[in-house]
């Protein structure tokens, strides 16, 4: 079931968890797409909208009432030629470049374009999630992020955001692969 939070500071931010511009409107509220995904699926849920613009990880976390490490970050690269990956990392750690080109067996991965994420996921960047995406794409999981019990992300609309428990997100997500992606 989906539920929306009015408590707190505000009302999100995600792909990178930061870029948030918010306004709230009560009553006026529509099912992010994210959301409506993940209610589809039988997911629960709750959007969180935040008050105004989030600048940073840190902010999202704390009007959200979470630690910065509970906020995931959904990145997406660039592999080849029509070819994208999302990696899920917990809060503001940094990508394993290293482990990331083992992973995918190539010599140099770049991060997509705000062009590339909007075209491949739908989202911009700030709101990005795996779930309701235009292409499909390998989504790989970094474990950090499986220690957290409860975690939020991008909704598909800036400055909103979706939490819910990880074990309620790895059963959305279904078989992704699940390794150190993070420094």
């Amino acid at each position: 079931m989906t539920q929306t939070s009015d408590e707190g500071h505000g009302h999100e931010a995600q792909g990178d968890g930061l870029h948030g511009s918010g306004q709230h409107h009560p009553g006026q509220e529509e099912i992010p797409p994210v959301a409506a995904v993940l209610a589809a699926r039988g997911i629960p849920h709750r959007v969180f909208r935040h008050a105004g613009p989030v600048r940073s990880l840190e902010q999202a976390a704390a009007e959200r009432g979470q630690r910065p490490e509970q906020v995931v970050r959904s990145i997406l690269f660039r592999l080849e030629a029509g070819k994208y990956a999302m990696v899920l990392v917990a809060g503001p750690g940094r990508i394993d470049w290293r482990a990331l080109r083992r992973h995918f067996g190539q010599s140099r991965l770049t991060t997509a374009s705000g062009e590339e994420v909007l075209a491949v996921t739908g989202y911009p960047i700030g709101a990005v999630a795996p779930f309701g995406l235009r292409q499909p794409v390998t989504v790989l999981v970094d474990e950090r992020v499986l220690a957290q019990e409860e975690v939020s992300m991008g909704s598909g609309v800036r400055g909103t955001a979706v939490i819910l428990r990880t074990a309620d997100l790895m059963k959305a997500l279904g078989a992704v692969e699940v390794g150190r992606f993070q420094a």
